[in-house]
């Protein structure tokens, strides 16, 4: 049951920030572990966009895809995923953009999963724990290159 929860105050604004974690196609250019994603589905609803995604990861001789859903609210900043098959028991993960008042935004980030075999869990636990601590990390240096100022 590995949960990690993180608030990073980030110089960018929370529309660049929610942009960059909604582009998950871009995903293997840049995240820990993330070998390919496919979107499988995308449909708009209420000025929400709803994709199902397949993400690969690997960590040395060890590859599993999973199925997510992946709901991306603009209008409130946040975007939702929610697991539908793959290696794990579950997993939860939100992403929460809010302006702050010197300009930029704070990137709120949970993740909270688990994996089915516990064997599974005792190769790639301690990695996933470790990339998921890194998500954010690799999310705000992907920024830095994309929206650098002059």
């Amino acid at each position: 049951m590995p949960q990690f929860e993180t608030h990073r105050p980030v110089p960018h604004t929370p529309d660049q920030m929610f942009d960059l974690v909604a582009d998950v196609e871009r995903y293997p250019e840049f995240l820990p572990l993330c070998e390919a994603l496919a979107v499988k589905s995308r449909r708009e609803r209420d000025g929400k966009i709803l994709l199902v995604a397949d993400m690969t990861v690997g960590y040395k001789a060890i590859r599993e895809t999973f199925t997510t859903q992946v709901l991306l609210n603009r209008a409130e900043r946040i975007i939702e995923v929610k697991y539908i098959d793959g290696p794990f028991k579950y997993l939860d993960n939100r992403w929460h953009f809010a302006e702050t008042p010197a300009g930029g935004c704070t990137v709120d980030f949970f993740i909270d999963y688990e994996f089915k075999s516990r064997i599974l869990g005792a190769l790639m636990g301690s990695m996933f724990d470790r990339a998921f601590r890194m998500f954010t990390e690799a999310f705000e240096t992907r920024a830095g290159k994309i929206y650098a100022t002059a």
